[in-house]
């Protein structure tokens, strides 16, 4: 028996990295997974990974799975995301907003459309997932929504400042400071639904297939997470019945130390 028996789920940016992650957990928790991205299938992207193989996997398993291809920065097909993927597994109770996209660079010579395009991903998307899903939680009296954020959202101290406030995430860590205020304002309008509302952000460095082309931007010497403590903590967030409206990190929430070494280059997915 998993934790979660019987629960659908539907996480976005599910191709690779922490999304495909957390969607094999789930299935391995017991939950059937939309797995939801724009690269459909093997070698269609710069990127290894695709929805079409993190299905096979989980159903390799013993899973169930369903490949939900839509891209996340076209409204139209954000519309049609959750109704697919609820012809194909049943109500959704559980919607993890994983997908992500980052242009580094000065904010001030970040180019108006991808600007727009980071927003759109990353708070505009996420916004209307939940306006498509919680009605239905709200019906049925239970269900989560997990936000995934990053220390990047966080207010950079001073002056003098420190170097990681420099290094190119503005726009990044405002779409981010977006996402986490859409938690906590949403956990507030649902409260006592039995609807939860939680954002959950990495601790260190992830090895995730994009941290190759991130990782020249970013400064050195900070931990690298273990591959596991994300899906891990998205389990426990995706359990709780008390948590709500809470802002975390999977190390601090898990209460696991990092690893001794190796020590890498400071990325947040």
């Amino acid at each position: 028996m998993g934790s979660m028996d019987g629960r659908t789920a539907l996480v976005t940016g599910a191709s690779r990295g922490i999304g495909q992650r957390i969607a094999e957990r789930f299935a391995a928790e017991g939950a059937a997974v939309a797995v939801v991205a724009r690269t459909a299938e093997p070698g269609t992207s710069a990127l290894p990974g695709s929805i079409e193989e993190v299905v096979a996997g989980i159903s390799e398993r013993g899973g169930r799975a369903a490949a939900i291809r839509a891209d996340l920065t076209v409204p139209a097909e954000v519309e049609t995301i959750v109704t697919r993927a609820e012809e194909a597994l049943g109500p959704i109770d559980t919607l993890v907003n994983n997908a992500g996209v980052n242009f580094y660079g000065p904010a001030l010579d970040i180019r108006p459309n991808r600007y727009a395009l980071m927003f759109q991903m990353m708070v505009h998307t996420p916004f209307r997932l939940c306006q498509l899903a919680i009605p239905g939680m709200i019906e049925r009296g239970h269900g989560w929504i997990l936000n995934i954020t990053s220390k990047q959202a966080r207010h950079p101290l001073g002056p003098p400042y420190p170097d990681w406030a420099a290094d190119g995430c503005v726009p990044y860590g405002m779409c981010k400071s977006a996402l986490d205020r859409l938690t906590t304002g949403l956990a507030a309008e649902v409260y006592g639904t039995g609807v939860r509302i939680n954002c959950l952000g990495t601790s260190g460095l992830v090895m995730t297939p994009g941290v190759a082309v991130v990782s020249p931007h970013t400064p050195d010497n900070t931990p690298v997470e273990p591959d596991d403590a994300m899906a891990e903590a998205a389990v426990v967030l995706c359990n709780s019945h008390a948590d709500t409206g809470r802002i975390a990190y999977s190390m601090e929430l898990l209460g696991r130390p990092f690893p001794d070494g190796p020590w890498a280059l400071s990325a947040t997915y």
